[in-house]
C-alpha cells in the first residue's frame, strides 16, 4: 500500500511542477539578434594560422588526418626550394567535423586551431567543404610569436642544425670516442 502511496505522491509532484510552469511568463532568446556569450574554451570552425613571418605554418606532417576520428581532414605536401615543406593543397569537410579538437592538439606547429565561431550553416551541403585559401588567416591565432621552424632543428631558410632557438650544436661523435 506504501508503494502505491509514494507513486500517487511522485504523480502529485509532477504535475504540480507542471502546473507551477504553466502560468510563467516564458524565456525566449530571439538568436540573431541577441547572441549569447560563449565559453572561453568553445571549439567550433577550424583556421590555418602563419607564423610571425608571414609564412604559413602548416607543414603537412598528416598528423591531423591521421588523428581525425571522422576523417574529415585531407591535404597533399609538398616542399620548398629552400627544405621548408607546406601543404600544397588543404582539405577539411565540416559536414563530417564534429569539432573535438584532436587535430589542434596534434598540429605539432600550431596550425591548426579552433574558433568560437560556430555558424557554419549551409543548404548545400558541398559548401561546407573549405579549401585552404578559405581557412587560411593572416594571424598567428593563439600563439602569435610561435614559429615551427626557429625550434625544429631541420635545416631550413631559417637556418642549419646546430643554430636554431634552444638548440645545442651538433656533437662529433667521433669526439666522444676514448
Amino acid at each position: 500500500m506504501s508503494s502505491v502511496l509514494e507513486a500517487l505522491k511522485a504523480l502529485a509532484d509532477g504535475y504540480a511542477t507542471t502546473f507551477k510552469h504553466l502560468f510563467r511568463k516564458p524565456i525566449t532568446e530571439e538568436y540573431p539578434e541577441y547572441k549569447r556569450k560563449l565559453p572561453e574554451r568553445t571549439r567550433a570552425r577550424i583556421i590555418l594560422t602563419r607564423d610571425p613571418d608571414g609564412n604559413e605554418r602548416c607543414v603537412a606532417c598528416y598528423l591531423c588526418s591521421a588523428v581525425c576520428p571522422v576523417s574529415c581532414i585531407s591535404m597533399q605536401s609538398a616542399q620548398k626550394d629552400s627544405g621548408r615543406r607546406y601543404a600544397a593543397w588543404f582539405r577539411i569537410n565540416f559536414a563530417r567535423c564534429i569539432y573535438c579538437g584532436l587535430c589542434e592538439e596534434a598540429c605539432p606547429t600550431s596550425s591548426i586551431q579552433l574558433t568560437p565561431n560556430f555558424e557554419t550553416c549551409e543548404r548545400d551541403i558541398l559548401k561546407l567543404v573549405y579549401e585552404k585559401e578559405d581557412l587560411m588567416v593572416d594571424h598567428g591565432g593563439k600563439d602569435p610569436d610561435y614559429n615551427y621552424y626557429r625550434y625544429a632543428g631541420v635545416i631550413s631558410d631559417v637556418g642549419q642544425k646546430g643554430f636554431h632557438e634552444k638548440e645545442a650544436k651538433p656533437v662529433n661523435i667521433k669526439s666522444n670516442l676514448p
